[in-house]
């Protein structure tokens, strides 16, 4: 029997459960909590989160965000993916003008931050040092994506924010699909992926490095999510 919509939203919470008590990887685990013992001097009354951060969004989502990892004071402090960081502020400002979010901010968990028809995760669920991935550490966390993004029935496109996140996804295709892909990654990017998968959009992760050096502009990140609604406007041929 085939699971209706909302049987897929319980089957994402308790995928969820599982990631947030993930040991796979020890060097990330190591780091994760050393964050969360040195803190942040901004945020040393806080309790962190540190552990693997849950993917969050609407589960009827025609659209999934895969971005790189958890900030280490951001997602890894407030248990929530792009929260209480610069490249949740940035990220969000976008989704709410295009209309995916409610609010445009992403500060804490109970925010009131809702998405609307979008769903976001990330190539690996633990801080990295330096923001720096195995290529073992990505394949771990890139079985919780194969199966999270089975769980959204409705998905019809992808967007890989960075090289990363780009990589992760088309292994994922690629295993599903058997077929080999390679793609040249530029901002903006639209790909068409094998049947029965969901197409491919590609922009720079929307980190302080990249929209502080004008690499990412904030009309240029908000011309992809206008493509993509435009997109989902149109009806499926």
């Amino acid at each position: 029997m085939v699971a209706n919509i909302d049987e897929h939203g319980r089957a994402l919470e308790v995928l969820q459960r599982r990631i947030a008590e993930c040991i796979r990887c020890p060097r990330l685990v190591e780091n994760r909590e050393m964050v969360g013992r040195l803190k942040r001097r901004s945020y040393r009354d806080w309790t962190y989160w540190s552990r693997p951060v849950p993917s969050f969004g609407d589960s009827k989502a025609r659209l999934a965000v895969i971005g790189l990892a958890p900030a280490a004071h951001g997602g890894n402090r407030t248990g929530r993916m792009f929260t209480g960081d610069a490249s949740a502020s940035f990220l969000m400002q976008a989704l709410h003008e295009v209309g995916f979010a409610n609010q445009p901010t992403s500060e804490y968990k109970g925010d009131g931050l809702q998405l609307r028809d979008l769903y976001i995760t990330t190539a690996a669920r633990c801080v990295p040092p330096g923001d720096k991935l195995t290529r073992l550490e990505l394949t771990n966390c890139g079985d919780y994506l194969i199966e999270e993004l089975a769980l959204l029935p409705e998905l019809r496109i992808v967007l890989a924010l960075g090289r990363v996140a780009t990589d992760a996804y088309l292994r994922l295709v690629e295993k599903q699909s058997g077929e080999k892909i390679r793609i040249a990654f530029q901002h903006g990017g639209r790909y068409e992926m094998p049947a029965g998968t969901p197409v491919l959009y590609t922009s720079y992760h929307p980190s302080p490095r990249n929209h502080n050096t004008g690499r990412l502009t904030r009309a240029s990140f908000l011309e992809v999510f206008e493509k993509i609604a435009g997109e989902l406007a149109m009806p499926r041929t």
